[in-house]
């Protein structure tokens, strides 16, 4: 019986001095280091765009256009699949054995979902809006404004053009598209403020930022795929490409619902929080929330940069899950000096960008930073289920984990207002990681028994 014991890892898993002898951890950090690049100016960008509009308005505004634009965005989370995942998974390895047929299904099969799941979000927002605007506390002045931001839940989306940047490995492109809606919305946030364009000049700013960013993936994806001589890629298409595409439409079932939920985490949060506790309070916890997002950002720059490269190694080798240790290692280390430039930092942060009215925030922050540890060294385990073509497990641990963290929601702010959405954030990430973590244990336990998807050469 296998053993997960230290004495499965030889001794160079654990030797930092021997971690970047290893080519694949090279690109990596690497491909993490250019998104990392990009994501600090775009943090930056975000704090200007949300410290113009949190002095440019009253909190109750500044609340509206948080709840407004999570409402769109939650439709979008929730209707939306996975395809660039999809693309990784099933596109890096054709990519890799020269099948540019087997691409052109992949791209074409994910780019048909997107605008499937589109369409399907953006008849479902416009027509749930009025029903709920009332419960959101959106005004009912506001309510056609809303509907008119809910035009942006076909782009938001769409996830073909990510995928098809990551497995062209342009991770430098995606760095630099990352940086076009926060920028545009600094821009306009500065504008909007210094011009008192009030409440409808940070509206239109957010949505052509938002349309800008989005259509700009697409142009980026287009001129990629041109420059790489992959025609016709994305030519949608879902009945031919399904056919054609082994297990294509289980794993995109069931990362499209376990993402759904979970990817559904933040806007729905800022919802039921505004639902319970008003317009002011939901904009208190978007604050907090952005500062954590920022802070654990590394750790959605290394998993970016990790999965496609884990797919294009043998799973039932130790290389992957050695890989999976590194990065984990690095990235905690990354949370701990995180943390503690948060509680320090923070405070001040907030009262220097938002103004003082607003660094109630900062609890919920010192909050939340307590799990920024466990958000960041965890981020291997979803990964590293995919490849193992676990997905359902995925799909089961993110299921249970976001449903606690729901019922944990209700009923903490019910007891502790604010301060127990705060506690919400933390159980529900650590639900989280535990319940990835268990079949991730399982899945290397049954390594041997895993089949590469990659062809031999492909693979050395």
């Amino acid at each position: 019986m296998k053993s997960l014991s230290i004495k499965a890892f030889n001794r160079k898993t654990l030797n930092v001095k021997h971690w970047f002898a290893d080519g694949v951890f090279r690109t990596i950090v690497r491909n993490a280091s250019y998104l990392g690049s990009g994501k600090l100016v775009a943090a930056v960008l975000g704090l200007v765009a949300l410290a113009c509009a949190g002095r440019g308005m009253t909190p109750a505004l500044f609340g509206t256009l948080v709840i407004i634009h999570s409402y769109a965005n939650g439709v979008g989370a929730l209707v939306k699949f996975q395809t660039w995942q999809f693309i990784v998974r099933y596109g890096t390895p054709a990519l890799g054995r020269g099948d540019i047929g087997e691409l052109r299904d992949v791209t074409g099969f994910a780019f048909g979902l997107d605008l499937a799941s589109g369409l399907v979000g953006l008849v479902g927002g416009l027509a749930l809006l009025p029903f709920l605007a009332g419960w959101f506390d959106i005004p009912a002045e506001d309510v056609h404004l809303a509907m008119v931001y809910c035009l942006l839940i076909p782009t938001m989306t769409a996830a073909t053009p990510t995928g098809v940047l990551r497995v062209l490995d342009r991770f430098d492109q995606l760095a630099l598209q990352q940086l076009v809606t926060p920028a545009l919305r600094a821009l306009g946030g500065v504008i909007s403020y210094f011009g008192n364009f009030g409440f409808i000049g940070f509206m239109i700013t957010w949505f052509v930022a938002d349309l800008a960013g989005d259509l700009c993936l697409w142009i980026m994806s287009v001129i990629e795929l041109r420059r790489s001589g992959i025609a016709g890629a994305l030519r949608p298409g879902l009945i031919g490409p399904g056919r054609r595409l082994k297990t294509a439409w289980d794993f995109v079932w069931t990362t499209n619902i376990a993402h759904s939920i979970w990817a559904a985490w933040g806007p729905v949060s800022n919802l039921i929080v505004g639902a319970m506790l008003g317009p002011t309070s939901a904009g208190l916890f978007k604050i907090a929330a952005t500062f954590f997002d920022s802070a654990s950002k590394p750790a959605d720059l290394m998993s970016r940069s990790f999965y496609p490269e884990i797919m294009r190694l043998d799973p039932a080798s130790r290389h992957p899950w050695q890989l999976a240790i590194r990065s984990a290692f690095i990235s905690g280390g990354m949370g701990l000096l995180i943390l503690l430039v948060v509680m320090v930092g923070g405070e001040p942060v907030i009262g220097l960008v938002f103004g003082k009215r607003y660094v109630e925030a900062y609890d919920l922050l010192q909050l939340m930073t307590a799990s920024l540890i466990v958000t960041m060294a965890s981020f291997p385990l979803e990964s590293l289920l995919y490849m193992a073509g676990r997905q359902r497990s995925a799909l089961v641990s993110e299921g249970t984990a976001a449903a606690g963290y729901a019922l944990l929601l209700f009923v903490l702010i019910h007891f502790f207002g604010i301060t127990g959405a705060g506690l919400a954030y933390v159980a529900g990430v650590s639900l989280k990681a535990l319940f990835m973590l268990l079949p991730t244990l399982w899945a290397y336990r049954e390594r041997d028994k895993l089949v590469s998807v990659m062809a031999p050469e492909a693979q050395a």
